[in-house]
């Protein structure tokens, strides 16, 4: 396929300072079965000013793609993990403590920056499934902990359990909630175990009146931003494929409706991110 028969929208305003895309799945193929070009998904994203990426994995084939493209490009790091989604699955198959194993031992190559997404789905997964995402999850906590890696929460109707875990297990020195999905009640809580919180796309959304309180209530310091591209595109392309190229969008909305300046708001969230991440690496400078 070639690049005109790409489904992208036109690239937004660049942004007045840079900002990182802190979970995206460049491995996820999009409309039409298209595999991102990695090198042009950078270039889209530098050239409005979203110049680092996160990159994510979700099951070991997507995790060992992360670490492998982060040593490849110097301005994506990984996060390594198991779906809790997958967790089920591979208890199912008796592949389970194989899996977590090889994770741990991927969590400890030095492009690798963050375990996750990890947690807890009840949307996808019912109960019969929970025993299995529980086990996964505390097993991710543990690597985190250990390995001085950021956790990075997959949370999806299940708050509570999450909350309990952690505090279980004991909260990583650095954990962010991946696409926040709670009210300003759950945010609070969060914040209480000194998590950042991460806001997508889902933010600019007409129905998600809870997610905007709860990023009125979230301190400056512990704001971060996402696409988890190809999916949850903002607001005016919501149904298209996503692209961290499209962050602007999510910035920009989140600065008006906290009366910030976008300039301001950028500069925390860069900020942030090195911290949540454990520090800050090479910024792409795109192609000429």
């Amino acid at each position: 396929m070639s690049e005109a028969d790409w489904p992208w929208p036109d690239a937004p305003e660049p942004l007045p300072s840079p900002v990182v895309d802190n979970h995206c799945h460049l491995d996820h193929r999009i409309k039409g079965g298209l595999l991102i070009d990695v090198e042009d998904a950078l270039d889209r994203a530098a050239a409005v000013n979203v110049d680092r990426i996160v990159q994510v994995g979700c099951d070991l084939e997507g995790s060992r793609w992360a670490v492998e493209t982060a040593r490849q490009h110097e301005a994506i790091v990984a996060a390594v993990a198991l779906h809790p989604n997958e967790a089920p699955l591979l208890e199912q198959a008796g592949t389970l403590d194989a899996a977590l194993a090889e994770i741990e031992a991927l969590a400890q190559d030095p492009t690798v920056r963050a375990v996750g997404e990890t947690g807890l789905d009840y949307f996808r997964t019912g109960v019969d499934g929970r025993a299995a995402q529980h086990r996964s999850f505390r097993a991710h906590i543990d690597v985190a902990r250990r390995h001085d890696r950021t956790l990075v929460i997959h949370d999806r109707d299940a708050h509570d359990d999450v909350l309990a875990i952690l505090d279980d297990q004991g909260v990583p020195e650095r954990t962010v909630m991946h696409c926040f999905s709670g009210d300003a009640d759950v945010a609070r809580r969060c914040l209480d175990r000194g998590a950042y919180l991460s806001f997508s796309g889902t933010v600019t959304f007409k129905n998600a009146e809870p997610l905007r309180e709860a990023l009125a209530v979230t301190p400056t310091d512990r704001i971060l931003v996402e696409t988890d591209a190809p999916f949850l595109t903002p607001t005016p392309h919501r149904g298209r494929p996503n692209a961290s190229f499209l962050v602007p969008y999510t910035v920009r909305f989140m600065a008006e409706f906290l009366g910030r300046s976008v300039d301001d708001l950028c500069r925390a969230i860069d900020e942030n991110t090195d911290r949540a991440f454990g520090g800050s690496w090479p910024r792409h400078t795109p192609a000429v």
